[in-house]
């Protein structure tokens, strides 16, 4: 008798359980706009307004037809454009696609589970876990490309497990580990991990097997090469990086060459709050599989080289403190939580031991309190979620979106607004805008760096890029700019205070003209 009575049929249930989840988050949404929709971040409607011009035949441009390379999930805004062929809404379409990602993500985890060993029960508990984990649920309804990629890691990791344990078996596992890291640059460091893996093979495995795997190799970095180099040579020419605009926006480079224990801890904090069970046991889990194929002849290294490879190679480029590079709520992790569920249950499983299993296995009263005692934070955790995550979307609407609601009809079409937000703003309005972040105009790098050199602040330099592009209007968070909103030749025309602020960069977003403002608003 298996652990779970869903375990008997784990993929239905995983369907059902996933779009219960998924469903109560967004009845939440629906309730509280009043029969509308929206996003949990500006960044979802910069997805979206990539994907509007590539649909329009302006390929990666944000706005006029200039190319940029800010988008950092090309395969995701190749798919969101789809969404502007048909009649409706291209934002029920993003949130439609994140969610069908989420959803085929939960069988995914499952066979990641059985792939790696675990009985029926404990894979379903795992997949219980990861379609309650809040944050991939807020995820699924963001609009933006975290459950994409998390679909992809997860599934491209299988194949790469099931690849290795035959030396000739053709690398299906290149294409979508690649067209992961076509959805987040992250994808990368799994793509090189597995190569690692591939790597360690060839001198780990029979002389007899050595030259097949050999001929696989050259297949395998062939297919992720023909994925991956029409991407980054396109970075590369209207960039000069083979990066997009957004790493450099993110993130000013290498910052030490030992891990941060700081920035580690900053990472520990992301993952146990919405799995805290799992979290506990999963480091566990991925020392057993690298003692496993380090020392024994088990071919399950890349799991636990992704889970640890991902928080120590970002610890080597953040900064610790103010400006540490996570993501909004930690999102740039929010793919790791499959792993972690998965390799909880593995850490969990070789705990019980022999005899433990078989208690489980046998008594299925036993089993099920077992795993409640494993899902259930992880149910509180979703429940709170919900007000997370409509908060998050009612933050954006109060600002970004009421902001350029308000400026629709009154703002002329040929101003030019200079911002701190370009998602909502560049999507809801014509104007030509100047991105102060530098995702869509990455020219202002240059003024933060001058700046910089000269022993000034980075804001010396906005102000500088201002001065010289001569904006109309500039949409900012005042906090961010004291010296030029105390600037009386700036004078502030519209303020809007975000109450419970957690999803923008500050409580109060507000409009001021300019010296070199053109064209009056129309009252």
């Amino acid at each position: 008798m298996p652990i779970l009575p869903w375990a008997r049929r784990p993929l239905v249930w995983c369907f059902v359980l996933g779009a219960l989840t998924a469903g109560g988050y967004l009845f939440a949404e629906i309730y509280l706009l009043d029969g509308g929709v929206g996003f949990p971040l500006d960044d979802s409607w910069i997805h979206l307004t990539f994907a509007r011009s590539l649909a329009a035949g302006e390929g990666l441009s944000y706005q006029g037809g200039r190319l940029v390379t800010g988008s950092t999930a090309p395969l995701w805004t190749a798919l969101l454009s789809l969404g502007f062929v048909p009649p409706g809404s291209p934002l029920l379409w993003a949130k439609a696609l994140g969610v069908a990602c989420y959803l085929l993500l939960l069988p995914a985890t499952y066979r990641l589970g059985r792939e790696l060993g675990l009985g029926r029960g404990f894979a379903a508990t795992a997949t219980v876990v990861t379609a309650l984990t809040s944050w991939l649920v807020w995820a699924a309804l963001s609009g933006m490309e975290i459950p994409l990629f998390s679909l992809l890691s997860v599934v491209g990791t299988t194949l790469h497990l099931r690849e290795r344990r035959r030396a000739g078996a053709l690398p299906v596992s290149a294409v979508v580990l690649a067209l992961g890291a076509l959805s987040r640059p992250e994808g990368l460091l799994l793509l090189a991990l597995a190569g690692a893996d591939r790597v360690i093979a060839l001198f780990r495995e029979p002389v007899a097997e050595r030259a097949a795997r050999l001929r696989t190799f050259g297949v395998w970095l062939l297919a992720s090469a023909i994925v991956l180099l029409p991407t980054m040579i396109f970075y590369r020419v209207v960039g000069e990086s083979f990066v997009p605009t957004t790493f450099s926006a993110k993130t000013a480079g290498w910052q030490r060459w030992l891990p941060s224990t700081r920035y580690l801890q900053v990472v520990v904090e992301i993952l146990v709050l919405p799995q805290p069970v799992t979290t506990l046991v999963a480091l566990g889990g991925a020392f057993l599989l690298l003692r496993r194929g380090l020392v024994g002849t088990s071919r399950q290294l890349l799991p636990a080289l992704w889970l640890l490879g991902l928080p120590l190679a970002y610890s080597l480029i953040s900064p610790v403190g103010p400006g540490v590079v996570v993501g909004n709520f930690g999102r740039y992790f929010f793919p790791l939580f499959p792993v972690v569920a998965v390799l909880g249950l593995v850490g969990l499983d070789h705990l019980s031991g022999e005899s433990g299993r078989r208690a489980l296995t046998t008594r299925a009263g036993l089993g099920l309190a077992a795993a409640i005692l494993v899902c259930l934070p992880t149910v509180f955790d979703w429940t709170a979620g919900v007000g997370r995550y409509t908060r998050c979307v009612l933050n954006v609407e109060d600002g970004d979106v009421a902001m350029a609601r308000w400026l629709d009809g009154r703002l002329p079409e040929e101003a030019v607004l200079a911002v701190n937000d370009i998602g909502a703003i560049g999507y809801l309005l014509p104007n030509p805008l100047l991105d102060l972040a530098g995702i869509a105009n990455p020219e202002i790098r240059r003024y933060f760096d001058a700046a910089e050199a000269a022993g000034e602040h980075w804001r010396q330099g906005v102000r500088r890029f201002l001065e010289e592009r001569r904006p109309d209007y500039l949409v900012i968070f005042p906090e961010w700019f004291p010296e030029l909103t105390a600037d009386a030749r700036f004078r502030e025309l519209r303020r809007i205070e975000i109450r419970g602020n957690m999803a923008l960069g500050s409580d109060v977003l507000s409009l001021y003209s300019t010296p070199w403002t053109r064209y009056p608003l129309d009252r």
